[in-house]
Parts: structure tokens; sequence; C-alpha cells
């Protein structure tokens, strides 16, 4: 197939008269149109939506200066965003595989109205590859994904601020998901911060970077020019927050408070970065949400398996690497594929799969294990799961297994965990059980659970900096209620977007009650390193002989060691 060329390239440049009139004209329709699909029957729900000025998009305002030239950035509802500004350059050709680099200067001002390119994945369907989500009816009703356009000029960000002036505002920096080979910053309504910026009076941003073995092939062994190779998805982060240190006070941000943020592969990506000493001081508050697993990083050894495995499906060997540079990335994602088949992997860290690498300067140890992480020593940590995590994903499209009889139910779990009778045993003590598949959905969850407790142990042993821990239980009411508290639940209400993510909290003033709650505490956390606020009980931090967690339901309230019973009976679980 061959590749098409970046239609963005020129267009990202100074704008004719005439784009800008179609561009008003378009934003102008919109405005118009936008009041007959809002909701007509919530006062609530107009919270989270602005009824002052109209949108602007305007060559002529709302610019931004970059260390790389001036954007123009999209007003609407008082807040101005800018996106898939470049904070790096193509990482095609000779940057392939290499430390992100600067990106290159332009003249005149550039337009930053729409996102930028996605990271090649196994997701764009311009190329051939598939999110298998979208078989699901369900999944695809709740999620309504946005895959991108791929392109290797991937190293762009977006921005949210209030206002283009002088204030110091704290920085929510956001780290999508998608373990550490699918995603975007745009691929879920839910991710969009414009409400957030609002409710806040903060500047957020997001953020794309090298996914997959473009971001984590370990060509080390082969030739010196690779030593980074294995981390160049991570370093592209780094990368994305020397920007904001430099930049985002033209943004009306304060370089000086950052959170980072990302939940389950994004909260994967927070934790290795608190273990990066070249990240250090660049951030100064983290969020993992659904506790961000892996808690190890990828071995050398096991890094290089892949790699070997990559290479011989490429046909490419040690004299022949310098081929790598002009393959197309599709064939590159494609191999991905055919290994992560071959291997029984969906991508994930392991033989088969990528993820960062402990390659003895940009990573030094595991991250957690077997201590908190020193680069990150001062920074507050906020760390949670939600409820059900991984269980509601293994029905998503099948809903007779919400039928799972118990003797089922029984045979995966003694499977899964050593003690699976203990662990049935103690869901049923703790939790109000309707069906035998609610325990199995619960189980799931547990793993998860289980590194939210022990990253926040490990920092408050370090005693340095503070941690709090949350639990999302809050259920669901979509597709008749299978959802329950599902993976990702917890983030449309940390954006404050219930309303914007409907499809995913059922919408109205509940799910906005509970919104108004959860952001709060985020951009408190934010503000100060102290998620507490009027709206919610007093939240201590952690502490090992108490573990107080902060319960996100209809009812939020505090509770003490309420997962020991679980936790100890989960003891010693394999994933399935």
């Amino acid at each position: 197939m061959k590749r098409v060329e970046n239609p963005q390239k020129d267009s990202k440049q100074q704008l004719s008269r005439r784009a800008v009139l179609e561009g008003a004209a378009a934003v102008t329709a919109a405005a118009v149109l936008a009041p007959a699909v809002a909701r007509a029957d919530s006062h609530e729900a107009e919270s989270q939506r602005y009824t002052g000025d109209k949108p602007v998009a305007s060559i002529r305002k709302n610019i931004a200066e970059t260390d790389s030239g001036k954007v123009a950035g999209f007003e609407s509802g008082g807040i101005v965003s800018f996106k898939g500004v470049p904070y790096g350059a193509s990482t095609a050709g000779k940057n392939r595989f290499m430390p992100p680099q600067k990106p290159v200067p332009w003249t005149g001002v550039r337009s930053a109205w729409h996102w930028g390119w996605v990271a090649p994945q196994n997701v764009n369907s311009s190329w051939g590859g598939r999110r298998g989500g979208w078989d699901h009816d369900d999944e695809a009703l709740m999620f309504q994904w946005t895959d991108g356009n791929p392109s290797e000029e991937c190293l762009n960000l977006n921005v949210w601020t209030p206002a283009l002036d002088n204030k110091k505002r704290p920085v929510m920096f956001w780290i999508h998901g998608g373990g550490f080979v699918n995603g975007s910053s745009n691929e879920q309504a839910c991710y969009d911060g414009e409400n957030l910026s609002r409710r806040g009076d903060v500047v957020v941003v997001s953020v794309n970077h090298r996914l997959g073995p473009l971001g984590f092939m370990n060509l080390a062994e082969y030739s010196d020019q690779y030593a980074d190779s294995g981390n160049v998805g991570v370093l592209d982060l780094v990368a994305a927050l020397k920007w904001v240190k430099t930049n985002i006070g033209n943004f009306g941000g304060d370089p000086g408070t950052v959170m980072i943020f990302g939940q389950s592969g994004g909260g994967g990506k927070v934790s290795t970065l608190m273990g990066m000493p070249g990240a250090k001081g660049l951030f100064h508050r983290a969020t993992i949400e659904s506790s961000g697993t892996p808690i190890h990083q990828l071995t050398t050894e096991t890094s290089a398996k892949t790699t070997a495995m990559m290479l011989k499906d490429l046909g490419i060997d040690k004299s022949s690497l310098s081929k790598l540079h002009d393959l197309r990335f599709e064939d590159i994602i494609e191999a991905s594929v055919r290994l992560a088949k071959a291997a029984g992997t969906n991508g994930t860290p392991g033989i088969g799969g990528w993820g960062p690498v402990i390659d003895g300067h940009n990573l030094l140890r595991h991250v957690w294990d077997p201590a908190a992480p020193e680069p990150s020593a001062m920074v507050p940590l906020l760390v949670g799961s939600v409820l059900n995590e991984m269980g509601n994903s293994v029905q998503m499209g099948d809903p007779a297994l919400e039928e799972m009889p118990m003797d089922e139910v029984r045979r995966r779990l003694l499977k899964q965990f050593p003690k699976g009778d203990a662990v049935i045993d103690a869901i049923q003590k703790a939790h109000t059980i309707r069906k035998p598949f609610d325990i199995f959905s619960l189980a799931q969850g547990l793993p998860r659970r289980m590194d939210a407790i022990k990253m926040a142990g490990l920092k408050t042993e370090q005693a340095k900096a503070p941690a709090f821990v949350y639990k999302f239980v809050w259920q669901s009411p979509m597709v008749d209620g299978r959802a329950r508290a599902y993976h990702c639940s917890e983030i449309p209400f940390a954006f404050f977007n219930s309303e914007r993510a409907s499809s995913m909290t059922g919408g109205g003033p509940g799910p906005m009650a509970l919104a108004e709650k959860v952001s709060d505490a985020w951009i408190n956390f934010a503000r100060k390193g102290d998620p507490n606020h009027a709206g919610l009980p007093k939240w201590d931090a952690f502490q090992k002989d108490a573990k107080p967690t902060m319960v996100f339901d209809t009812r939020c309230e505090l509770k003490k060691n309420m997962d020991d019973a679980q936790v100890e009976a989960a003891t010693g679980y394999t994933s399935l």
C-alpha cells in the first residue's frame, strides 16, 4: 500500500484569507446547531456548557509564542484550545528509533485548531488495522473511539487554557491509555480538556507519543546509536514535559506546578516517568488511575528476545539494520501484530510485547521494586482503581456471560488465584452479590487494587511526600447495567465530562454531581498536592496500618482497611 503523504504539513502553515473565512463559517454553523443537540431536560447538564461568546477560529487572534514559532488557538466557551502543536520533529527515516528531536521551526502563525497525527498502531483502518472493540456494539456505543490518522509526525500535544495572560495556573498533563501499544490524546471524548480547564482555572495538556515497536524496540545490542531505542516512547513524554517547562508560561500556565496524570497504560507511563532520572523536576504531582500497572518494567533480556523475533520476521539482521529506517511504518506495525499473536499476547509487556526497558541509564531499575522511585521522592502521589476494572471487558460483546454459573466462576478463579475459594468467600462477605458473574467481575478488579495499595505503601515508607488512595465504585447504568464500575469509568468524572461522555455515564444530574466531586479533587491535587475539598469527607493521606481510601460513589466516604481480606486472599494471582 502506498503511504499517503501528510496533508497537514502545509495546512498548518499560515492560512489564506479564504481558508480563514471558510473555517469561521464552519464554526459559526456549529454554534448555531449546538443548542439543537443539547440536553433540554437538565439544568445541571448546562453547567458543562458555556452560553457566552461564540467560537472563534482566526489566524489573527488567540496567538501564543512557542520556542519553535507562533500558534493560533481556537476559542470556545471562554477557553482557548491549541491542538496538534509540535513538541518534536518527525520520527521517520533517520529519526526512527532515536530520541526525540526538536521540531523544525516555522515562520508566521501556524493554526492549531484540530487534532494532530496519532502514533502508528494497530487500530487504524487507513492501512488495514482494526480495533477489536468496534466489533462489540456495547463497547462501541460507550467509548465511541476516534482512532485518528497515523503518522510518524506524531509528536504533538494539545493545550486548553482560560486565558493567554501572565497568570500562573496549575498544569494538568494528561497521558492517554492503551498500554504502550495503542491510544491517542483524542481517542475518547472524555479526554477533552475544555470543561476541566474552565472548572478549575487550570491549563490542561494532553500528548501523543510513539507506541509499540516504534517506541520500544530495544536495538541497543546491535549498535551504540540505538542505546535509547528501547525507551524512546517515554523519552517523547520527557520531551513534551520539557516543552511545557519552556513554553507553558505563554499559555497562562505555571511550569513549577505540573501534575502528570494518566489511566491504565497512561498510569503506567506516569509510573515510569516517576522512576526516570531525566524526568526529575519536570513534574510536581503524579496521579495514577487504574493503578497504572505494570509494577515491573521489561528487562534487557526480555526486550532483546522480542526484538530478535521482530527482526527475523522482517528479514533483517545486524548487517542490514539500516533497512529499518526505510521500511514503511505499516510493515513494522504489522510484523508486531504477527508477533503478538504468535506469543499469545495483545502487545502488553513481556516476550512479544512492548514497554519501557531497564536500560541502565534512562531506567535504572524496576520503578516500584523494591522501593518507591527516588527521582520523584518529593512528588505527592494520588493513586487508585475502579471496582470492576477488567471484569466488565470479559463479557462485553457477549451478554450471555452474565449468566455464568457458579461452578464456571469457581473454575476460572481457581485457575487465576492460588486461593480461589478464599477469594470467593472474601468477595461475598464484602459485597452484595446478585449473580455468580458479579463475583467473577469483582475478582478481576483485585490485581489492580493490590498494585494501588502497594504503590501507596511504598510511597508512604519513603516518607518524603504523601500518597492518597481512592476507589471508584460508581456503577454506570449503560448497556443494562452490565458496564458496572468498568475500566476507564472514572475518566469522564476526573475531566468533568460526564455530559460530553454521556454514552459512558448515562448523563444527567447524578453523574454531574459526582463529576464535581472527582474533578475538584483532581484539580486541588494539581494545585497543592492535596485532593481535599469541601465537597468530600476529610481525605487522610495513606497510612499502612489504616489504608484510608476515598470511595467515590453516589455517596462518597472515607473507609479504612476496606480491602484487606480480599487482597490477602488474592495474593499470588496470575493474569488471565
